[in-house]
C-alpha cells in the first residue's frame, strides 16, 4: 500500500509538471519567474520598441515611472521614508492625497539607529521598513541615507548615520539586506557629497580624491558591493563642477565601472539639468523634473515626457545623436529592477504594528545616549525611582510635538507616536503636570516662560523636553540651521528653570549637536534624537531604568562651532563663495579633526553613559587577532560598544591618529565578563594614495587603541607590518 501512495504521488507531481510545461508553452520568458532574471530581462528587451525603452527612462507621476504595459510589465511606485512609509502624495504635485490608510510606523531616524552600534536592529530596522512598504504596494524606498556629518549646521543630519565612513557602512548594509528581503529595492542616498542643504541646488563641492575615498565614499561603496544595493539615487550639489546626477566620474567611472554597480541611477527630484549628460553619464530613471529652463515652468500641467530623458532623448536616439546602447543598457538596468520588484511575488508585506512597534523600542532603547548624569546628593539624578517623588513636572513644547511630521521627504503619517508627557501620565497618573514653557515662533512668549519657572518651584523633579524639531532651519530638508545653539528661548528657560529648582533631566530631541551654555549646571542629560511610534516610552524606560541606556554618539559635540573642522575655514569651507565649496579639511571630519589638531571635544565620537560600569583587561595580540575581555563590574546588566582604533605611527602622508576599523556591542550581566575579539586585516592600515591612485598600505608601526569611546581608550597595542 506505501508503493502505491508513493507511485501515485510521482505521478500526480509528474502530471502537474507536464501541465506547467503545456500552459507556459510559447510563454515570453520575462513572464516565467523559474528563469533567471538576466534571460528574462534579455527577452522583455527584445519585444520592446525604442519608445517603450525611453518611457523606462523618466517618470509618468511624482512618484511612479513607466512600465510596459504591452507586455504586461508594471512601472515602479517609489516612496520617501528611510524612517518609514510617506503619506500617499498626489499624482502630479506635492500635496498630499488625503488617504485614510496611508498610515505606518514611524523607526527612529537613521541617527539614532547610527547611535545603537548594533548590526542585528539595523537589519531589523530595513527588514521592518520593507514590510510595510510591500504592504503599501511600493517596490522602491528612497532611503537610507549614508552622507557624513561634515557640520552642525546641516538641516538633514538627522537622516543619516553619522560623521564615521566607518560605522555608517558597517549599518547600511544589514539596513539594505533587511528591506530588499521584502523584494522591495533600497535606493541609497544622497550620491555624493552631500553634506549641506544650503545652496543644495547648484553648490559645486571641490573635495580631494583621498577624502573622496576616505571619507565619502565609503557607505556608498558598501552598499553597492557587500549589500547589494538595487538603486541609487544622485544628489542635488555638483561634484568638481559637474551636477551629482549626471556626473561622469562618479557614476560612470566610479560606480558602474570599479564598484559594478547593476542596479538603477535616480535623480533626485529636479536634480537633472542637462539632456547630453543625462544620457550619457548614467543616470537611468529622471524623476521629478518640472522646471526646464529651456520649456518653462509646467507646474501640474507638466508633461513627463518633456523630461530630459524623455522625447528630446528619443529624438537624439533616432536621429543618431545618441547611440542605442545607450537606451539599452538604461531599459536593461530598469527591467533589472522591475523583475526584482514589482514582478517578485516574495509575499504581500504586512502592516504590523505591534511587532514594529517592538523594534523602534529596541532600536531607541539603544540609540538613546546618556551624555551626562551628575550627583544629586549623594547619588547620580538618573535612574529615578518615581515613587519617591509626589510631584514630576514636564517641560518643553517638544513633550508634546508630534515629531515625525515635518521635515520634508522625512515626514510620516505615524499609526500611533506616544509623546514624553503622555507616557509619564499614563503610568504616573496624578504626579505629573505640565508647562509649555515656550512657543516655537520667532519671540520667545514670556507668560509661557514664567509659568513653567512658578511650576518648578512647587516640582520634585523637572524633566526639560527640549532641543530642536523638525521645521524649517531645524532639523529639515531644504535648509540649515542657523547656528549650533538651542531655538525659541530655550538657553534662557532652561536657566530660570535651574534657577528654581536644579533637580533637573533635559531630555534632547534633535538630529545634530547642540551648545549647551548650562552644561556644568545641568545634573541629567540625554540625547534622545527623534524615536517615532514609541518616543514618549522609549524616554520614559531610560529615565526610570527599565532600560539601561547603551548608545554612543556616532558624530563628535564641538564646544564651538568653530571647532568644528568644516566650520574652522571660514565661508570658502561652508556655506561656499560664489558657488563653490572646497572641503579644507580634507580627511579631518569629525573626531579625526580634534584628535589630529588637538581641540577637544564636548562629548567625543562614540560617548555614552550607562547606568552600570565596565572594566577592561589588558588587551592582547596574537599575529593580527587582537583579544580583550570586558566585565560588568556594576550593579545593573547592560550594554556596552567596544570600538578598536588604528593609528599608523610613521607614514608618509597625513593620516589622522587614529580611525574606527571595528567595533562590537556586547551585553553582560552583573559581574558578567566577555571576551571580544577583533582581526585587523590589510584594509584596515591602508590609506589612499593619489598618486598612484590606489589603496596603499606601508610597511611600519601601528597602534591599535582598544576603548569606550574615540577619547576613552582603554588599551593599546603595537602592530608591525
Amino acid at each position: 500500500m506505501k508503493l502505491f501512495f508513493t507511485t501515485l504521488s510521482i505521478m500526480l507531481i509528474s502530471m502537474s509538471l507536464q501541465a506547467q510545461n503545456s500552459q507556459s508553452k510559447g510563454r515570453p520568458v520575462y513572464l516565467d519567474e523559474r528563469q533567471p532574471i538576466e534571460a528574462r530581462v534579455k527577452d522583455a528587451l527584445s519585444r520592446m520598441t525604442l519608445e517603450e525603452k525611453v518611457k523606462l527612462c523618466h517618470a509618468q507621476g511624482k512618484f511612479y515611472s513607466n512600465g510596459v504595459p504591452r507586455l504586461g510589465i508594471p512601472g515602479l511606485w517609489s516612496s520617501d521614508g528611510p524612517h518609514g512609509v510617506r503619506f500617499e502624495m498626489n499624482w502630479a504635485d506635492w500635496g498630499h492625497s488625503g488617504w485614510e490608510i496611508d498610515s505606518c510606523t514611524a523607526f527612529p531616524t537613521l541617527t539614532c539607529l547610527a547611535a545603537t552600534w548594533n548590526e542585528e536592529l539595523a537589519y531589523q530596522y530595513g527588514k521592518g521598513v520593507g514590510e510595510e512598504a510591500r504592504y503599501r504596494n511600493k517596490n522602491v524606498m528612497l532611503g537610507p541615507g549614508v552622507n557624513i556629518y561634515r557640520t552642525p549646521l546641516n538641516g538633514r543630519n538627522f537622516e543619516y548615520m553619522g560623521e564615521d565612513p566607518y560605522l555608517a557602512a558597517t549599518l547600511v548594509v544589514p539596513y539594505i539586506k533587511g528591506v530588499q528581503s521584502n523584494g522591495v529595492a533600497s535606493c541609497v542616498k544622497h550620491y555624493c557629497v552631500n553634506n549641506q542643504e544650503t545652496n543644495r541646488m547648484g553648490v559645486n563641492v571641490e573635495v580631494s580624491e583621498r577624502a573622496l575615498r576616505e571619507i565619502y565614499l565609503p557607505a556608498f561603496r558598501a552598499a553597492v558591493q557587500e549589500a547589494g544595493v538595487w538603486a541609487l539615487m544622485g544628489s542635488y550639489n555638483k561634484v568638481r563642477g559637474q551636477h551629482a546626477c549626471h556626473n561622469e566620474y562618479t557614476l560612470q567611472t566610479i560606480l558602474k565601472g570599479e564598484w559594478g554597480f547593476d542596479g538603477v541611477v535616480m535623480s533626485d527630484w529636479d536634480g537633472t539639468h542637462n539632456a547630453k549628460e543625462a544620457a550619457y553619464n548614467g543616470l537611468d530613471i529622471e524623476m521629478g523634473t518640472s522646471n526646464r529652463p529651456d520649456k518653462g515652468i509646467f507646474g501640474r500641467n507638466f508633461r513627463f515626457d518633456e523630461s530630459y530623458l524623455g522625447n528630446d532623448f528619443l529624438k537624439g536616439l533616432r536621429d543618431g545623436t545618441y547611440p542605442m546602447e545607450l537606451v539599452n543598457d538604461k531599459a536593461t538596468r530598469v527591467l533589472r529592477l522591475i523583475f526584482r520588484t514589482a514582478m517578485n511575488r516574495q509575499g504581500f508585506g504586512k502592516m504590523d504594528y505591534a511587532a514594529h512597534s517592538e523594534i523602534v523600542k529596541q532600536i531607541g532603547s539603544e540609540g538613546v545616549v546618556l551624555l551626562q548624569n551628575n550627583k544629586v546628593g549623594k547619588t547620580p539624578l538618573l535612574p529615578i525611582a518615581p515613587s519617591q517623588y509626589n510631584k514630576i513636572l514636564i517641560v518643553g513644547d517638544n513633550a508634546t510635538r508630534v515629531l515625525s511630521h515635518g521635515g520634508q521627504s522625512s515626514e510620516l503619517n505615524p499609526q500611533h507616536e506616544t509623546s514624553v508627557l503622555k507616557a509619564f501620565q499614563d503610568r504616573y497618573g496624578d504626579k505629573i503636570s505640565y508647562a509649555q514653557g515656550y512657543a516655537v515662533e520667532r519671540n520667545p512668549n514670556e507668560q509661557l516662560r514664567q509659568e513653567a519657572v512658578e511650576k518648578a518651584k512647587q516640582a520634585d523633579l523637572i524633566i526639560y523636553v527640549g532641543g530642536l524639531n523638525k521645521e524649517s532651519g531645524q532639523d529639515c530638508e531644504g535648509s540649515d540651521r542657523r547656528s549650533m545653539g538651542l531655538s525659541f528661548g530655550q538657553n534662557e528657560l532652561i536657566t530660570a528653570l535651574l534657577n528654581a529648582n536644579p533637580r533637573i533631566v533635559f531630555v534632547m530631541m534633535s538630529g545634530n549637536a547642540m551648545e549647551l551654555p548650562e552644561l556644568k549646571r545641568m545634573p541629567a542629560i540625554l540625547h534622545a534624537w527623534y524615536l517615532g511610534s514609541d518616543a514618549g516610552d522609549i524616554v520614559a524606560d531610560i529615565i526610570t531604568g527599565k532600560v539601561c541606556p547603551s548608545g554612543k554618539l556616532p558624530f563628535s559635540y564641538p564646544v564651538r562651532l568653530e571647532d568644528n573642522g568644516a566650520m574652522s575655514f571660514g565661508a570658502e569651507s561652508y556655506p561656499g563663495v560664489n558657488g563653490t565649496q572646497t572641503y579644507k579639511e580634507d580627511i579631518l571630519v569629525g573626531y579625526r579633526w580634534h584628535d589630529t589638531k588637538g581641540i577637544p571635544a564636548l562629548f567625543p565620537f562614540g560617548y555614552g553613559l550607562s547606568y552600570t560600569t565596565f572594566k577592561y583587561g589588558k588587551p592582547t595580540l596574537n599575529g593580527r587577532t587582537v583579544t580583550v575581555a570586558v566585565t560588568n563590574t556594576g550593579k545593573v546588566e547592560g550594554k556596552e560598544v567596544v570600538q578598536l582604533y588604528v593609528g599608523d605611527d610613521q607614514a608618509s602622508v597625513l593620516r589622522p591618529v587614529k580611525e574606527l576599523k571595528h567595533f562590537k556591542k556586547i551585553n553582560l550581566r552583573p559581574g558578567e565578563t566577555q571576551t571580544v575579539t577583533f582581526t585587523i586585516n590589510d584594509d584596515d592600515l591602508k590609506f589612499y594614495d593619489e598618486a598612484s591612485k590606489g589603496w596603499k598600505l606601508e610597511p611600519g608601526s601601528f597602534t591599535l587603541y582598544i576603548g569606550s569611546s574615540s577619547t576613552d581608550i582603554r588599551g593599546k597595542l603595537k602592530l608591525s607590518i
